[in-house]
């Protein structure tokens, strides 16, 4: 399998799947609440979403962007993401009505990059989609730490700025659908 210029197994796809690949060890730890656990289980998500940055970092410096690694890179964020989401509402640490709406984005704007490839047209990342998983991640975290520390209750942290993300996460898929209906190649 190779991409656009140069071969699938490379760093910044190897980082890709190192993101998918923590998935699993996340829903674990986060089957195991409690004060001490949730800082690792934090700590190890936050450490994973770096690679987000440094895959893309590692891809444009060295020049080993793929089409592959294009598509594995938001997936591998998507999937993180909303699997963290996800246990978190199990733990009464997230409204379940919110989690679904970041999940109907994420649904609808990868259907829509699909449609839009058919069309031939290319909707890369926006700098609103790049701020929406930045605003996830902060928001996650803090609900992964979920416990007061440093008089700091991270809990209500995190849902201070989940309510941001939510907003972000919605104007972004938005963009991305006035954006493809805009686009002359939509209308044919």
């Amino acid at each position: 399998m190779t991409g656009r210029d140069g071969d699938f197994w490379n760093l910044p796809n190897a980082l890709s799947l190192a993101r998918l690949s923590v998935t699993p060890v996340l829903v674990v730890l986060l089957l195991s609440p409690g004060r001490k656990l949730s800082v690792a289980t934090a700590a190890l998500f936050l450490a994973v979403c770096l690679t987000d940055w440094l895959d893309g970092y590692i891809a444009r410096r060295t020049g080993v962007e793929t089409v592959i690694g294009k598509f594995l890179d938001p997936l591998a964020d998507k999937i993180l993401i909303v699997t963290a989401l996800v246990m978190l509402i199990q733990l009464n640490r997230v409204p379940a009505w919110m989690v679904a709406l970041i999940v109907a984005r994420e649904l609808s704007v990868t259907g829509l990059r699909a449609v839009a490839i058919k069309s031939g047209i290319v909707m890369p990342a926006s700098r609103l989609g790049k701020a929406k998983t930045v605003a996830q991640i902060c928001a996650t975290a803090p609900l992964i730490l979920h416990y007061p520390f440093f008089g700091i209750d991270f809990h209500e942290v995190g849902i201070a700025v989940l309510w941001a993300a939510l907003f972000v996460t919605v104007w972004s898929g938005a963009d991305y659908f006035v954006r493809f209906f805009r686009s002359p190649s939509s209308r044919g």
